[in-house]
């Protein structure tokens, strides 16, 4: 584990490690409803990467905003819009976050400081530049942080996004989760360079490198470029090497990837290293630890509950919040 360059309360490691247990624990409860048949559509899943989330928002203030991808109930969790909300979400019930329109790929709540997530690789890039410029305009000292996937910085959003971020100093993060895999392709199939953060020097911008399976190196970089944001010294582009660990999708037969690296980045997983650092530094003891496994459990326990009983939509609700222009 990466030595801190600021004290973390403990208040603050212990949200990190709830974070990122509630994060693992509601995909692979999501996952478990899916392949019932209990939950419609499908899910892409981010178990794996919950270091990434939980080290970015850590660093955030909740009326600091947040881009997501096709891959946000990480995110959300991270941002902490309630797991009841989510789960509802999940099941397209009207408690949802979204109230049941967005599901999985377009979770969100603008309370809690998400964009309803955007299911178009590299879609959130620009609309985070959109966003800093409003908060630049305004005056405040508000930052957004963008996440997106190694196979987006490919994208002509990525370039124009970042391009228009740099030029006007404005105060966006953007997070790179290079998880080495664009759905099937491998991310040395699509770029010459070694890290994504190089392309940061194109833009006049830092390109910092940070390990995305060790929750507080993410936050460290993310804590810097935050100041850096917050001050009007603009952007930053982070890149945090990390690996999901299940497929694309729930679909995805995963037979791209060799066993041998999947155990090798398992081995990495950055919940049970953060567990060991709290226990062997005596953040807490193990049974501290255990007592949040708990809470977790229950606390999920209660919201597939609570979005099992939740009212589904009426098929008169397709016909709200559609904007019909003058003429139509």
């Amino acid at each position: 584990m990466k030595l801190l360059k600021k004290k973390v309360e403990k208040d603050l490691l212990r949200r990190m490690y709830y974070q990122m247990l509630m994060a693992r624990r509601f995909e692979e409860q999501a996952s478990l409803l899916f392949v019932n048949g209990e939950l419609p559509g499908t899910v892409h899943l981010y178990a794996g990467q919950e270091a990434v989330a939980v080290g970015v928002c850590s660093a955030l203030r909740k009326d600091d905003y947040i881009t997501s991808t096709h891959r946000p109930h990480g995110h959300a969790v991270a941002k902490g819009i309630p797991v009841k909300a989510l789960m509802a979400e999940l099941f397209a019930k009207t408690t949802g976050c979204c109230r049941g329109y967005g599901g999985s790929m377009h979770m969100g709540d603008i309370d809690y400081g998400m964009v309803p997530a955007i299911a178009i690789v590299g879609g959130g890039i620009p609309v985070a530049a959109g966003i800093g410029l409003a908060f630049k305009r305004l005056k405040t000292d508000r930052v957004v942080a963008c996440f997106f996937g190694d196979g987006a910085s490919s994208e002509g959003a990525f370039h124009e996004g970042v391009n228009m971020a740099a030029i006007w100093d404005l105060p966006v993060i953007f997070v790179c989760e290079n998880n080495l895999y664009g759905a099937s392709t491998h991310v040395s199939r699509v770029m010459k360079v070694d890290n994504i953060a190089e392309r940061a020097s194109a833009y006049g911008i830092p390109g910092v490198i940070a390990d995305g399976m060790d929750v507080l190196s993410v936050y460290d970089a993310t804590v810097e470029a935050v100041e850096r944001a917050r001050s009007g010294s603009g952007p930053t582009l982070i890149e945090c090497k990390t690996y999901r660990f299940l497929g694309h999708s729930r679909t995805d037969p995963q037979q791209y990837r060799s066993k041998e690296e999947m155990e090798f980045w398992k081995s990495k997983d950055a919940i049970p290293r953060l567990k060991a650092w709290l226990i062997e530094n005596e953040h807490f003891t193990a049974e501290e630890i255990d007592r949040i496994h708990e809470e977790v459990e229950r606390e999920l326990d209660e919201a597939v509950e609570f979005a099992k009983n939740s009212p589904s939509p009426l098929p008169e609700d397709a016909l709200k919040n559609v904007f019909v222009g003058e003429g139509s």
